[in-house]
């Protein structure tokens, strides 16, 4: 640890300049003491590393001095992977790899390079997890993580939602894959889509699989969001729509004499358009199906009469 650790001072020095032993010992979460010992073993290693004492003062590399030392190790190259996400490295196990990846590649930078890195780091930042929705418990997804990365067969018991329900499966883990803030595990044989928090139980063997040579994590993700949604939409309402307003999915055959645009929107059910039409109030119209015009209708006559009535049931 310690040979790791003087390698991160003299890239912290190299990347950042001047930093007191406060300061070191923060970054590398050390006491104060074990940096004045690791600064004495730089020394004496004949890196040009110099101390200024007073309010301004601390430790700093000779002008022009540069460390070869960058290299990556075969685990940061793959947090790299992540740089954007540093939450979803940490649920993997990556966190601290991903900083130490970091900071190498800030230090094999050119200085006009990195300042770009910096002001790319300082404007944009990706966190996946929408507004309303709570985490996702995943204890497991270490386990399958580590499967994935050495083609380990894995033995779960899987919660699916339709009966019965807890299903007992082999997997052979292709790749994982992280949408909207939840986990999923494309696994063969098939190969087929599992939610990880839905794993209630693993064990990890022993066993080896072989990945596909012709297997492609991105190609297969594209696919399979595309044919569960031809899968979910089996439907198709006629819509009018309010100008400015949109719908996904929605294909227009034409606008009224009002301005207002005439669509087609595939629906997964009634049940469920109602709820998602509602949400565009008095900047949508049904047309068709009747079922679905005539839900929507009964709902707002029913908010109508109980906003309209306080002494109706629910009224204040």
């Amino acid at each position: 640890m310690k040979a790791g650790r003087l390698v991160s001072i003299l890239l912290l020095l190299q990347t950042r300049g001047r930093m007191t032993a406060a300061d070191l010992a923060e970054e590398l979460e050390v006491s104060v003491r074990t940096v004045y010992r690791d600064v004495e073993a730089l020394s004496a290693a004949g890196v040009p590393l110099y101390g200024d004492s007073g309010h301004a003062g601390g430790y700093r590399l000779l002008d022009g001095y540069r460390t070869r030392l960058t290299g990556l190790t075969a685990g940061e190259a793959e947090a790299l992977f992540l740089a954007g996400a540093p939450g979803p490295a940490a649920e993997l196990g990556l966190g601290s790899v991903l900083a130490a990846a970091q900071l190498k590649v800030r230090a094999a930078l050119p200085p006009e390079l990195r300042a770009h890195a910096d002001r790319i780091s300082g404007r944009f930042h990706l966190d996946a997890p929408g507004w309303y929705a709570d985490a996702d418990d995943v204890p497991h997804l270490p386990a399958v993580a580590d499967a994935v990365w050495n083609s380990r067969v894995l033995h779960v018991r899987y919660r699916r939602w339709r009966e019965p329900t807890d299903v007992e499966r082999r997997l052979e883990p292709y790749g994982l894959v992280l949408k909207a803030g939840r986990w999923y595990v494309v696994a063969g044989p098939g190969p087929r889509t599992f939610r990880v928090d839905q794993i209630l139980e693993l064990t990890a063997s022993d066993e080896e699989f072989t990945r596909p040579d012709d297997f492609d994590l991105a190609a297969h993700w594209t696919a399979y969001q595309r044919d569960f949604h031809d899968r979910l939409h089996r439907g198709e309402a006629l819509v009018r729509l309010a100008p400015g307003t949109g719908l996904p999915r929605a294909v227009e055959e034409g606008r009224d004499e009002h301005g207002w645009t005439v669509a087609r929107v595939p629906v997964e059910s009634v049940e469920h358009a109602q709820g998602e039409f509602l949400r565009l109030g008095t900047d949508i119209e049904v047309l068709h199906p009747p079922e679905l015009r005539e839900r929507i209708a009964r709902t707002v006559a029913e908010l109508a009469e109980r906003y309209g009535n306080p002494h109706a049931p629910g009224g204040d």
